[in-house]
Order: C-alpha cells, then structure tokens, then sequence
C-alpha cells in the first residue's frame, strides 16, 4: 500500500489532496508524530481503513466484525484522527460517543510501515486526552482474540484497560473480548 505524498503547507493551510490543516481541528505533535482530527476524504486515511476492515474479516469469524466502515466512521457521535509521520498516514483511531459519559474506542489501526515505532500509543494517548477533554468518564472496547489481536491488547493493557463486561449492543461470545478504562 502506498502512502499519499504530502505537499508543504501553503498560505490557504492546503496539505496536498483531501488533506488540510484546521486549527480548530488541533493536530498535536508527539515524537515526529503528528496526530490530527480526519474528515475521512484522502485517500491515505480512507486505504488504511479498507485495510483495516479486510484484517479484521481475515482474522475474525463470520459474523464476529464490528468494525465501523466508512459510513460509520461518518456517523454523528463518531469522531476519527489520523495520525501522520513526515508526510506519510501511519495510523488511524476513532472514538463514538455512547452517552452517559462513556464511550467506545474504535478502528484504531497503525499502517504497516510503522508498526512497533510508537503510532498506536500516540494516538490512544490523543483520544482518551480528548475523551477526557469531553467529560466522558469511562472509555470501553471491544476487540476479538487470537494472535492477531495480542499486539493492540498489549497497548491497551499497558494503557490500564482491564477486561470486563460487555456493553452497549455487544454479546460475550468464544471470541470477542471487551476492556474498559476509568479515566
């Protein structure tokens, strides 16, 4: 997968194609990691969710997917940041809003040329210092198990998620597994 190449910043704040930066948006720097609220329209952010998505059905069984698509990724309620490292994507996270001060984290995915350089904590760091932010009191996630899934498990571990029950729509089954963290 390639990465979408990013012009410098002009004077409009234009960063290249389906890209801008937006102050109000409030990208924040971290170890050569810039992480920044997404509208979803590059086609970087957009490929690293089909990536995604397809992971998750390669390694969950039917009907065990709860991945968000784009459309859902688009729903009110549903906030996504990118995170990005010398112009190219190198991770995604989201966070829908459940009401009652809790929330679930959602398609967090680091791209495959930064796996294991910090990517997934930088951007769980920016969302719960964001849910936090919000008011939301208690963030949850629901996740599946297997080899595949240990990576981001252990992020969340070190993080002080703890396991716990299901939430919102969510059954327990052989499979899924759900976290919580009290912030």
């Amino acid at each position: 997968m390639s990465s979408e190449p990013v012009r410098p910043a002009s004077a409009s704040g234009d960063l290249g194609p389906g890209l801008r930066r937006d102050e109000r948006l409030g990208g924040k720097q971290v170890n050569g990691i810039e992480v920044r609220e997404d509208d979803l329209s590059g086609e970087a952010v957009r490929g690293l969710l089909a990536l995604h998505l397809a992971g998750m059905h390669a390694n969950s069984p039917p009907g065990h997917v709860f991945a968000l698509d784009l459309s859902g990724l688009q729903a009110p309620g549903v906030t996504v940041w990118s995170a990005w490292r010398g112009g190219s994507i190198a991770g995604v996270g989201a966070l829908k809003a459940l009401g009652d001060g809790t929330a679930e984290l959602k398609s967090m995915r680091t791209h495959p040329d930064h796996l294991r350089q910090g990517v997934g904590a930088a951007i769980l760091e920016h969302i719960l210092g964001q849910a936090k932010a919000r008011g939301i009191r208690r963030v949850s996630l629901e996740t599946g198990s297997g080899e595949a899934f240990e990576p981001a498990l252990a992020l969340y571990r070190r993080r002080g998620f703890v396991p716990g029950g299901a939430f919102g729509d969510y059954v327990a089954s052989a499979f899924n597994q759900f976290m919580h963290l009290d912030l």
